[in-house]
Formats: structure tokens, C-alpha cells, sequence
């Protein structure tokens, strides 16, 4: 994490599961949002945040309380990364109950304006208006929820999709009267720059997210992405 803030990164994303997704399924694994108060401490520069935080798993006054409290320990470097939910062993294990996709992102259409609430009567306040990032890719829900409610959108796909998906998200924006261009657009990426960013950037994608798995943690790919970044920024 240090060394990746130290490379340069904008942003420093966790996750929000009980358990590996990956690799070992009961491998070594912590819980994302005491490691997020820690990581508001140990870093100074990069925003931080989950990619993203499972609604399921917490009342969302809570979180937002939460939310607010790491913001504040951050100095203001808090993005409040969210989604409604997916992953089956982690609801089993910690006894939450997993319902039904449509049930989950209900519960999250709900959350969403609860934690904008809880935010204005917070003392003391977040320190800043905290950003939203609601990641999926639903399309009568998920991607309405974001033109409500999110400041940033986390999408899954190559360009074609990402392309076509970003046109469903401008027509619910214009649904609710907002701004398209106030909703910054989001995807993983695994390929170098010069593969695949050309196209991501006409698809509308300015937020570019690379994954990283322990214990031993790579980052070549991250540092050709800053690269890029970088020569972009001052051409």
C-alpha cells in the first residue's frame, strides 16, 4: 500500500468480504473497514475507499457513520464505494441473510438516501461532501440508483459494454434531471495502457482501476498505468 501510494495512484481500493475470492478460500484475510481506518493513518495523499462495500453486511446509518468517522482520521480522503451485495459464503458464514438479487438491490436503493441523511446530522460532520461510488451494472436499477445518487459509477466490461452502459446511465440522469458529466466512470483494468485505453477513454471511462492480490503484490502494470496517466497530463 505504501509503495503504491508512494508510485504515485490516485486512489487506494479494498474490498469488502469475509473470505478470499481467489486462491485458498479460507486463505488469510481481514475485514475492510477496520483496515480502512488503518489505512486512513498510514497513507497521506491517495483517496481511499472500498471497491466496494456490500450494503448487506452493515445498517446504513451505521456505515455512514463509519464512513464519516474514517473520513475524518483521512483528512477528508474517503470515497464511499458501495453495491448491494453478491457474494453467497460470505451472507452464509457471518448469518446474513442473502435474499434475492432483486431484494438486495431494493435494500440498497433504500440505504443510499439513509446515509446522505445521516451524513447532515453527523457532529462533527464528514469533512468533506463524501463521494458515492455505487458499482454494478444493472440496468433498471443499478444504474438508476447511480444517476440519483453517486458521484462516481463502477462498471464491469470491455469498451463495447462500458460504451453502451454509460449511454443507459446518461438516459437515467437526464430520468432525474442530472448532470451526466457530474458521474465520473470507472472500470478494472489488466491490460497495459497501450492495449486497451484509447478505447476505454471514447467509451466514456476516465477512472482506471488496477487489481493487485497478496501476499506478494506487483505492481508493474499499476506503474505503466501512471505512466500513462502521467504523459497524458502533460501533453
Amino acid at each position: 500500500m505504501g509503495e503504491a501510494e508512494e508510485a504515485g495512484v490516485d486512489i487506494l481500493f479494498n474490498w469488502d468480504h469475509f473470505f478470499p475470492l481467489s486462491g485458498d478460500p479460507n486463505g488469510k484475510h481481514l475485514e475492510c473497514w477496520t483496515m480502512l481506518g488503518a489505512w486512513a493513518e498510514t497513507t497521506r495523499q491517495a483517496e481511499i475507499g472500498a471497491l466496494v462495500t456490500c450494503n448487506s453486511y452493515r445498517n446504513p446509518d451505521l456505515l455512514a457513520d463509519m464512513a464519516r468517522t474514517v473520513d475524518n482520521i483521512s483528512g477528508g480522503r474517503l470515497i464511499l464505494g458501495i453495491g448491494a451485495g453478491w457474494f453467497r459464503k460470505d451472507y452464509g458464514e457471518y448469518d446474513y441473510e442473502f435474499g434475492t438479487a432483486g431484494s438486495r438491490l431494493a435494500a440498497l436503493g433504500e440505504a443510499l438516501p439513509r446515509i446522505k441523511r445521516r451524513w447532515e446530522r453527523l457532529n462533527p460532520p464528514p469533512i468533506r461532501k463524501i463521494p458515492i461510488l455505487v458499482g454494478g451494472g444493472g440496468e433498471r436499477k443499478t444504474l438508476r440508483y447511480t444517476a440519483e445518487h453517486a458521484d462516481i459509477w463502477h462498471g464491469f466490461g470491455g469498451a463495447d459494454t462500458m460504451r453502451r452502459k454509460n449511454a443507459i446511465l446518461n438516459h437515467w440522469c437526464t430520468e432525474v434531471g442530472r448532470d451526466p458529466a457530474q458521474i465520473e466512470r470507472s472500470t478494472a483494468v489488466n491490460q497495459p495502457p497501450e492495449n486497451i485505453a484509447e478505447g476505454l477513454l471514447q467509451a466514456g471511462i476516465t477512472l482506471f482501476i488496477v487489481g493487485m492480490s497478496g501476499p506478494s503484490y506487483d505492481l508493474t502494470l499499476v506503474r505503466r498505468w501512471i505512466a500513462w496517466r502521467n504523459d497524458r497530463h502533460s501533453s
